[in-house]
């Protein structure tokens, strides 16, 4: 199970495992704002299982930068997903061709098949007629992949306290 950290301010923090936002608790450094409806249970104890808890003191959120690009990074930032057909992404493609001056950069690389791949080869997207649905950038990663993996679906509790950083 996982728990949603919130800085004494209500901006999200982190995402933490429920075993340490009880610690959190216990130790009185958060205080418990939902429950989910399981409980932990050992053989002397039945404790209410933490959803979302609240820092008692503010905590300066780490500001993470992107780093270098790398093909893991680029598949992560488009989620997998081929920016031409949609289509599970398992390369990285330069929209502009390294060929004819196109760099590695986050705005030149995309997520993308095989097939799409190997059908664009060396040419520009105008050539093709394809084009992006959306612009490559570099990933604003101080948010979403600091708070869960983006793997699965935020806590329903959480939605209250996320604001517009689940979208």
């Amino acid at each position: 199970m996982r728990t949603l950290v919130l800085n004494a301010g209500f901006e999200p923090l982190a995402v933490v495992s429920d075993r340490r936002a009880v610690v959190l608790v216990m130790r009185a450094r958060a205080t418990v704002l939902e429950v989910s409806a399981d409980p932990l249970r050992s053989p002397g104890t039945k404790l209410d299982r933490p959803s979302v808890i609240l820092l008692d003191r503010y905590v300066r959120p780490v500001v993470r930068r992107p780093g270098p690009v790398s093909r893991r990074a680029v598949l992560r930032r488009d989620a997998y997903r081929c920016a031409y057909c949609q289509a599970e992404a398992d390369t990285i493609d330069h929209v502009v061709p390294r060929s004819r001056g196109g760099g590695s950069s986050w705005a030149n690389l995309v997520a993308c098949c095989r097939r799409c791949n190997h059908l664009k080869a060396d040419r520009l997207l105008e050539e093709l007629g394809w084009r992006l649905d959306r612009t490559p950038r570099e990933p604003a990663w101080s948010v979403r992949p600091g708070l869960w993996d983006g793997s699965s679906a935020p806590d329903d509790a959480w939605l209250a306290y996320l604001g517009g950083v689940a979208a």
